[in-house]
């Protein structure tokens, strides 16, 4: 049993003063307001639940800032696409392990306490599988192992380079799998995150309806269709194009009208939609996992924000490029898209009322349910993915408790990140993440190797 003092927390019923929150078994046994401090409690400003980032290819941190030169002729998500490939071509097990803990180390510093690992690269740089199929999971699961975030993995079924059945790409050739390779995989996933904590999970991830067939779509959810299911979907104008002349229909029209969504599934991007289309997913019970800084960053394109939420729609935030790694980026960059968008301020809230506070609860339940954790909120019976933050700091200082969600989305940076827990495991304090020493000498190592690889 631990516990921790905080001057305010965010509860499930809202706001509270002097809390105690009490942790047994990663999960939070008690919160209980108007309280005292007791020996040996962690005594922190202000708790909040914590995030979870829905959406991630940690991999591509390490190319962050190499993408950034304009080359002759136009830009574009498709452009960048090649680069990625180009990059992937290089990595080896060890340098992915070392780069994901890094990531998922600055995750947890930025107030994320947990992951979804959409996780596409699978093979040998020549595109033969590994001895051990899942060696590049099991990488990705040592990392979180040793951060101690916690991790739902989303091995991806990449099979197609488009609509049609379309043959893999030179660049493509380490993440491709049939359906039974791919069930092989899965199996041996969701046998080894037994190694890690029972609050970590194994979902699946078919990456796209380009990539993936709707027999072969058919036949791995029959497999392993009762965890997470998260997919790409109508990322770009051109995916929507390509989806809509091969299958008869737009991404999220086929997928609604052809699958089972429902609570378990999270959609990532879903950025090109109708409102019709933005209607009929708020109401299938699936979360929008939005990427706002990558989305920005590849040019994708605003979501249909204002639409979706007032359809009840539930949504949640991930960072997947990993370009920037920023919780509060994240939140404000998706606010803002819509704001430039319809030339509006205060949009992503229903009614009256704190779009600070509307995001980040909102994004917290959201994110939590992407990823098939018992999580985003304070309340007995969840795990205790919690964050503390510093509500002295300049940016938040002059605010009362009501307003503090906004200035931390609008004014604040994540260095306001005092303490993080992932169930219980209290990974960052002092705003510093305990193995940050190890794994950054590891990542200096992988990434020195890598670059004269690439060179």
């Amino acid at each position: 049993m631990m516990a921790i003092f905080a001057k305010r927390a965010l509860l499930a019923s809202g706001w509270a003063e002097n809390t105690r929150i009490e942790i047994a078994g990663g999960l939070i046994a008690d919160a209980r307001a108007d309280s005292r401090a007791q020996p040996g409690d962690v005594e922190v400003d202000t708790l909040l639940p914590a995030l979870a980032n829905l959406h991630s290819h940690t991999f591509q941190r390490a190319m962050a800032g190499m993408t950034e030169y304009r080359m002759a002729g136009r830009d574009s998500f498709w452009t960048w696409r090649d680069l990625m490939y180009r990059f992937t071509a290089h990595l080896t097990p060890e340098q992915i392990e070392a780069i994901a803990a890094l990531v998922f180390l600055e995750m947890q510093e930025a107030g994320y306490a947990s992951v979804g690992e959409f996780h596409y690269l699978h093979h040998q740089r020549n595109g033969q599988p590994y001895d051990v199929l899942s060696e590049h999971s099991d990488r990705i699961m040592a990392a979180a192992r040793q951060t101690g975030i916690g991790l739902t993995h989303l091995p991806v079924l990449y099979s197609y380079a488009g609509v049609g059945q379309k043959p893999l790409e030179a660049g493509q050739s380490r993440f491709g799998n049939d359906v039974e390779q791919f069930c092989r995989l899965v199996d041996q996933a969701k046998s080894n995150i037994a190694s890690l904590p029972d609050d970590c999970r194994v979902g699946i991830a078919p990456h796209s309806l380009r990539a993936t067939s709707p027999a072969d779509l058919v036949e791995v959810l029959d497999a392993h269709g009762d965890g997470p299911v998260h997919i790409h979907i109508a990322e770009q104008p051109k995916e929507v194009a390509e989806v809509q002349a091969g299958l008869g229909a737009r991404p999220v029209e086929w997928l609604l009208q052809n699958a089972l969504v429902d609570q378990s599934w999270c959609l990532i991007h879903a950025t090109h939609m109708t409102d019709v289309e933005t209607r009929d997913m708020a109401a299938s019970g699936a979360v929008a996992g939005l990427c706002p800084v990558t989305e920005a960053n590849l040019g994708d394109g605003p979501f249909n924000g204002a639409t979706y939420l007032q359809a009840g729609g539930a949504f949640g935030v991930g960072s997947d490029s990993n370009v920037l790694i920023s919780l509060t980026e994240e939140l404000r960059t998706l606010e803002y898209s819509q704001r430039l968008r319809d030339l509006s301020r205060n949009v992503l809230v229903v009614g009256e009322g704190s779009v600070g506070h509307a995001l980040y609860t909102g994004a917290a339940l959201g994110g939590a349910q992407a990823l098939g954790r018992a999580a985003g909120e304070i309340a007995p019976g969840k795990l205790a993915d919690l964050v503390a933050i510093d509500s002295g700091a300049p940016s938040l200082c002059a605010l009362r408790t009501d307003q503090l969600l906004d200035g931390l989305v609008f004014a604040a940076k994540d260095q306001v990140v005092s303490d993080l827990w992932s169930a219980g495991r209290h990974c960052v304090q002092g705003g510093r993440h305990l193995a940050r020493e190890q794994v950054e000498a590891h990542y200096r190592v992988a990434i020195t190797s890598l670059m004269a690889a690439i060179q």
